[in-house]
């Protein structure tokens, strides 16, 4: 499990964004994460009593939890969607919250005292360069670059600190915390700001077809309990600036994913910027011995 993990959660969380542009068309953004959450939640909480997980129980600890909740799920994915129903490519919207490695290395250095390697910097900075040339391939597309507004780069960028901000609390206050439990009081919590932000900003109307209920479906079964989980196993076992930087490698399958399903081209840049994603999450993510050899 531990070498499949970091693999299946990119591949898993690369989704999200393809997700969000086919559920858009047919659910206003809070609209569709309140179904999203409020499923995830139920499934969550049913999967919790039945393993017989414990709850936490102080309110100070269910107070860091439900805080890393709101910042990585209302906060995060929140603004992605928001940002990406007001025009934003979804390419342009993974490269905001592609800076997230290196952001988070930043902050878990000085708060956490995890230690970076010189190594490692380069990796995280090869990895922002990669990431830049697969979405600056399409800000070479006149019609993408219109569509980039200073209301979406800004959300975006509220969701680039909900993640940044949201994995450093994972691992500095929750990591004693069961999974199954844990997540489900994160969905129960998001699900009421969800709530709260469908009724007061949009109509809450839903359009119903099969393509919609097979992308909730998707993004509840995959995406909030499959890769959230994931990611938070993968917390718990590394550095918080270890696993930010498989953010890194999100928006170069994006983009894959795209092509493969919506015909959107790869040029050359592209390609180049995903071998350099892969080769800077590499230096980050090896062993210490191998760093010492090459």
């Amino acid at each position: 499990m531990a070498g499949l993990a970091p693999a299946v959660f990119v591949l898993l969380w690369s989704t999200g964004f393809i997700g969000a542009k086919f559920g858009l068309p047919y659910a206003e953004p809070f609209t569709l994460l309140l179904l999203r959450f409020s499923l995830a939640a139920a499934l969550l909480v049913g999967l919790a009593l039945a393993l017989g997980a414990t709850w936490p129980r102080s309110p100070l600890q269910i107070f860091h939890v439900v805080v890393s909740g709101l910042l990585l799920h209302a906060v995060y994915i929140g603004g992605v969607f928001e940002a990406i129903r007001l025009g934003m490519p979804a390419g342009v919207t993974s490269l905001v919250v592609g800076l997230q490695p290196i952001l988070t290395a930043i902050i878990a250095q000085a708060l956490l005292r995890e230690r970076v390697a010189a190594r490692q910097w380069l990796g995280l900075l090869l990895g922002f360069a990669g990431v830049g040339l697969v979405v600056g391939e399409k800000l070479l597309d006149g019609a993408t670059a219109q569509s980039i507004s200073a209301e979406g780069m800004a959300i975006a960028t509220v969701a680039l600190l909900g993640t940044t901000l949201g994995t450093l609390y994972q691992r500095r206050f929750c990591t004693e915390v069961p999974l199954t439990s844990g997540s489900a009081i994160q969905y129960l919590a998001t699900t009421a700001v969800m709530l709260v932000l469908a009724l007061s900003l949009e109509s809450m109307r839903v359009v119903w077809s099969a393509t919609l209920i097979a992308t909730v479906a998707w993004l509840v079964l995959a995406l909030s309990l499959g890769a959230i989980l994931l990611l938070f196993w993968l917390i718990r076992q590394n550095a918080a600036s270890r696993v930010a930087s498989l953010f890194y490698l999100v928006p170069p399958l994006t983009a894959l994913e795209a092509f493969l399903l919506f015909n959107e081209r790869l040029g050359l840049l592209a390609l180049g910027g995903m071998a350099l994603a892969v080769a800077g999450v590499a230096l980050v993510l090896a062993p210490r011995k191998w760093q010492v050899r090459v």
